[in-house]
């Protein structure tokens, strides 16, 4: 049985999410249903300016930065399959299965600690935003599609910073000149 770290990972994954957007995730955001997750809001840790400040930091949870990161993502249906089993109550947060939340840099020791579990390189959590763009252009999603999923304001962004073509997607690419021959 996943716990709720997993779960996250895995949803980050298959979602396209940033860290911030994963961290302030709650299961009322996700809609088993209708297969979506809403992104609404997101989590960083900022300068606490306060004058009496205990801390120098403190953790805000926030609309996201941009009206294009404000978004409603499809789901893949084996990942709603697999969310559903573990569904709670809608003010719990999905990374730690409680009331509440784990902040991003918490979020990421942990799953450091997992790659290292798992005799993995140590990859950034950003790594799986680029891999689910790479991923998606490698199976034929149309760039404007997952441009809105990522919540980016304009395709050249996308393109430019989240998505890397592998040699095998250029052969694949440069094999249907074959289709026209040499005529």
């Amino acid at each position: 049985c996943p716990d709720p770290l997993h779960l996250g990972i895995l949803t980050a994954l298959y979602g396209g999410l940033r860290i911030g957007e994963v961290c302030a995730l709650q299961w009322g955001d996700i809609s088993l249903e209708s297969g979506t997750i809403r992104i609404h809001k997101t989590m960083l840790r900022i300068q606490d300016l306060t004058p009496d400040a205990r801390r120098k930091t403190k953790v805000l949870i926030d609309c996201p930065k941009t009206e294009s990161s404000n978004r409603v993502i499809p789901m893949p249906s084996f990942l709603m399959a697999f969310l559903k089993p573990h569904r709670m109550a809608k003010d719990v947060y999905l990374l730690t299965g409680k009331r509440a939340y784990m902040e991003p840099r918490i979020c990421l020791e942990k799953y450091k600690r997992l790659l290292i579990r798992a005799g993995l390189d140590s990859f950034t959590f950003h790594t799986l935003r680029h891999t689910f763009a790479t991923r998606c252009i490698e199976v034929g999603f149309e760039v404007k599609s997952l441009s809105e999923i990522l919540g980016h304001s304009s395709v050249k962004v996308t393109l430019d910073r989240y998505v890397h073509s592998s040699m095998e997607l250029k052969r694949t690419n440069i094999n249907k000149l074959s289709a026209i021959g040499l005529g």
